[in-house]
């Protein structure tokens, strides 16, 4: 009975200095946690500065003209619209209201002037032979010099081509009043007249915006060249064609052109 007793004593001794040990070892986990926790809490904290900080620099840098580095960007230009560099000087869009409604009149002008800055060109390479072809008078003048401005010669155009023009024009241009009124807007892109024959214009939202950068692009472009025919035109006295005839015209009729004034066969 004595043995059984001492051996019950032993027992609960081996016991009790188990827990004891447990507890110790737990509390050193404890307070490997709370350390592991307080090393978390201030790298978390320092991420969150960090990222503040280069939130606070993206928006100083975003506060100047992407196209005008030496200028701060106008408050609408926010780069929402495809081709925003944030080219504003001298201030004309105020509102979001005359942001649109500038957008929607770059567009169109835009949209006109690779028309015509393709239709310029070709009017001189085929008036005379289209004229020629129907028995008609050339509109092109004696230095092969289309009908501008400047360069005079539009009294030749028939009237009827001038209300045809009108006429279309006005047509596209209620259609688009239309349409900007039906949609919201929040939906609504400035000159968007929902046409595409062919289906190009993507589905997904970054290949729209890429398509609609590259559309006011060529648009601007084009808008420079237009304006560069006309003032060229006006004062060398010579038409694009003949100006740059590598561009327009057969390479073994130009260097035969070039190579004394086409006396050499």
């Amino acid at each position: 009975m004595l043995k059984v007793s001492i051996s019950i004593i032993i027992c609960n001794l081996i016991a009790l200095k188990n827990v004891s040990s447990f507890t110790s070892s737990m509390k050193t986990v404890r307070r490997s946690a709370l350390s592991m926790t307080t090393d978390i809490d201030d790298s978390s904290v320092e991420e969150s500065i960090f990222s503040e900080e280069v939130v606070t620099i993206e928006t100083e840098l975003n506060k100047m003209s992407i196209s005008m580095p030496f200028m701060e960007r106008p408050a609408v230009l926010t780069g929402a619209l495809a081709g925003d560099v944030g080219f504003d000087p001298l201030g004309f869009a105020k509102t979001e209201e005359d942001l649109m409604n500038y957008r929607e009149a770059e567009v169109k002008h835009a949209r006109l002037a690779m028309l015509a800055a393709a239709g310029w060109p070709l009017s001189e390479v085929l008036d005379k032979k289209i004229a020629y072809l129907f028995g008609l008078d050339p509109l092109l003048d004696s230095s092969d010099r289309v009908p501008s401005l400047l360069n005079g010669g539009l009294g030749k155009v028939s009237p009827i081509y001038w209300i045809g023009c009108f006429a279309v024009a006005a047509a596209i241009d209620v259609f688009g009043i239309m349409r900007k009124n039906a949609a919201s807007e929040v939906t609504y892109i400035p000159g968007d007249l929902g046409f595409d024959p062919l289906g190009v214009y993507p589905k997904d939202e970054s290949g729209q915006k890429r398509m609609q950068t590259a559309e006011i692009k060529n648009g601007r472009l084009a808008m420079i060249a237009i304006f560069a025919f006309a003032i060229q035109e006006a004062v060398t006295k010579i038409g694009v064609v003949n100006e740059t005839p590598l561009f327009f015209f057969p390479l073994g009729e130009t260097l035969k052109n070039y190579a004394n004034s086409g006396y050499v066969s």
